[in-house]
């Protein structure tokens, strides 16, 4: 189906006693929605939340106004079943461990997927690192988890390491991150975080807040963020401007309150005066990247190239070839020694039977 200007208005319905056509019109009109929704999908190269989904078709019809009445008709309709459960990207954080695996494949298709995999094995051998001979060495935090699906291609090139800043609260993926550089650094790397967020009060101030966070761990975990570069490379302003994203008229924070207020106790502080002197009283949350995948990947690579050769990855895979063609001629003589050694125990077996 194509996609028009009016496609994802939100369907709507009256309040009070509705008449049974009127429900049967409501009806039609959200699976037609949700059709529109599962089409798009279809187009879409990475995953998005339910509220990633607002941004993604707000150019198609969705008003501002009904972002969160959508992203509760969306959950509504993955719950009932008109919209598949997996139509938003899953939060990775709370899947289960442990869960039993069962090889389905009869022997014959079993044993030809392992030796699909022996055939390849060759190309996932990396006897040395990424970062060998880079001058940094790169980590990227996101505000929304529908960046780090949106990222997800451009830093599995680049071997950079990502999270949803939304753990940033758990003390031990903080800590780990934390070891990642202090290893970094012990190789002679400069660490760099990379960050993009929310375009508020506190989104601007997060280089800050990032680097205190850090500090509070610094005598447990061995390392001091004291050399490491913060690059919070989004959202900002010019990319507002230029890509025309959608302003939230209110400065609310996760807490549900309001730094517009001028009851909120934080009102009044220098930050938030500064901001909404520039900015005005209002915000743009980071999904709102959404509804920019191509502008949003090329500020991302743009910010890595201040670091990082763009052709790095390239470089790096060429790098690996002598090696790993090693490995191949020597998986393939260990492969074909462990054929003769079973060969054999069986030749020996059938010699004791007979």
């Amino acid at each position: 189906m194509t996609v028009t200007a009016t496609t994802f208005a939100l369907p709507q319905t009256s309040r009070g006693r509705k008449s049974a056509a009127a429900q049967a019109r409501y009806a039609a009109e959200v699976l037609a929605w949700c059709e529109a929704i599962q089409e798009y999908r279809s187009r879409l190269d990475f995953e998005v939340s339910s509220r990633g989904w607002c941004y993604a078709i707000e150019d198609h019809g969705l008003d501002k106004g009904d972002f969160d009445k959508a992203e509760k008709l969306i959950n509504d309709c993955r719950k009932d079943g008109r919209l598949p459960l997996d139509i938003c990207a899953a939060d990775v954080s709370r899947d289960f461990d442990g869960i039993e695996k069962i090889d389905e494949a009869d022997p014959e298709e079993e044993a030809g997927v392992w030796v699909d995999a022996l055939r390849t094995a060759y190309e996932r051998y990396t006897p040395r690192s990424f970062w060998a001979g880079e001058r940094y060495y790169l980590q990227l935090l996101v505000e929304k988890v529908d960046l780090k699906s949106l990222f997800a291609d451009i830093c599995n090139q680049f071997r950079i390491p990502r999270a949803n800043a939304k753990g940033w609260s758990d003390l031990n993926s903080r800590a780990a991150m934390m070891r990642r550089f202090q290893s970094a650094e012990n190789r002679g790397h400069e660490p760099v975080l990379l960050y993009t967020g929310d375009h508020d009060p506190q989104g601007l101030l997060i280089s800050d807040t990032l680097r205190s966070n850090m500090a509070e761990l610094a005598g447990v975990v061995g390392w001091s963020p004291d050399n490491l570069i913060i690059d919070r490379f989004g959202l900002n302003r010019d990319f507002i401007d230029r890509h025309h994203l959608t302003w939230i008229d209110n400065l609310f924070t996760g807490s549900g309150k309001n730094l517009a207020d001028p009851d909120h106790p934080d009102h009044f502080k220098p930050y938030v005066q500064e901001y909404i002197a520039a900015h005005g009283k209002r915000k743009v949350e980071a999904n709102a990247l959404i509804a920019r995948p191509k502008a949003g990947r090329q500020l991302l690579l743009d910010t890595i190239a201040k670091y990082v050769p763009l052709d790095a990855p390239e470089q790096y895979e060429h790098s690996l070839q002598a090696q790993r063609a090693a490995f191949r001629v020597e998986l393939a003589r260990q492969v074909r020694a462990m054929v003769d050694d079973d060969e054999n125990d069986d030749q020996g077996v059938d010699n004791r039977e007979t």
